[in-house]
């Protein structure tokens, strides 16, 4: 499989899963509706290790447009391919969204909470102050950076930490880091499923919340760059 495709298809793959786990918990009448915290932390959770699992030979399951560009600023990844890594996840993240929406169309159809609905394709927090909105995910993509610069072998990229490991780390991001504004992590995660929101036909929806949408993006960008910082200054 080309790295490409298979950073679309990871991507995908991480957001079918998670984000639909968000859905079955958020959306009325599904079987999962009102399921807590504890099971969408799970949930995302699993998605990574599948998502990792399934393309971690092909590209290093980046998934992550934070984690492609830490690794080559540690100097782990050409810089080269860093462009190509992030449109890829990025249409990921978007068809991904679609997939779910697909899934769960007849309880979108019936859910009237727009914040709801929203909240099932992108992160909003649970306070709204932006500085720390902002400072909550760069410390909560601080330590998943982190995580994998230290747990990974020489290539590296998510898979290189194999999948188990490195979606227990994001099990402890979401657990611990994750509840004042839904550990995004991830520019991909949150920017890609908040167009597909924008663009498809769903009754009653809100707007996508612009405002917004620039926190779950620069965050895990600086949380990335500190990372990087930390790891060259601390030794490894």
């Amino acid at each position: 499989m080309h790295p490409f495709l298979a950073e679309l298809l990871g991507t995908a793959l991480l957001i079918l899963l998670g984000d639909g786990v968000v859905a079955n918990v958020l959306l009325r009448h599904t079987k999962g509706h009102q399921g807590g915290w504890i099971v969408i932390t799970f949930g995302w959770a699993m998605a990574v290790y599948v998502a990792v699992f399934c393309v971690s030979s092909y590209s290093g399951a980046h998934i992550n447009p934070a984690v492609t560009l830490a690794l080559a600023l540690a100097g782990k990844f050409s810089w080269n391919q860093v462009l190509p890594y992030i449109v890829a996840q990025l249409m990921g993240a978007m068809l991904g969204a679609l997939l779910v929406w697909l899934t769960y169309k007849k309880h979108y159809d019936e859910q009237n909470a727009p914040d709801l609905i929203l909240m099932t394709f992108c992160t909003q927090p649970a306070i709204r102050h932006r500085f720390f909105n902002l400072l909550t995910e760069t410390i909560a993509s601080w330590v998943l950076i982190l995580g994998v610069l230290y747990m990974a072998k020489p290539d590296v990229g998510l898979g290189a930490i194999d999948a188990l490991p490195v979606s227990l780390l994001v099990l402890a991001i979401g657990l611990s880091l994750g509840g004042h504004t839904g550990y995004a992590i991830n520019p991909a995660r949150d920017l890609g499923p908040r167009i597909i929101h924008a663009l498809l036909p769903i009754p009653g929806k809100r707007d996508s919340d612009w405002s917004y949408a620039w926190v779950p993006v620069i965050g895990p960008v600086l949380g990335a760059v500190l990372a990087v910082a930390t790891f060259a200054l601390v030794g490894h």
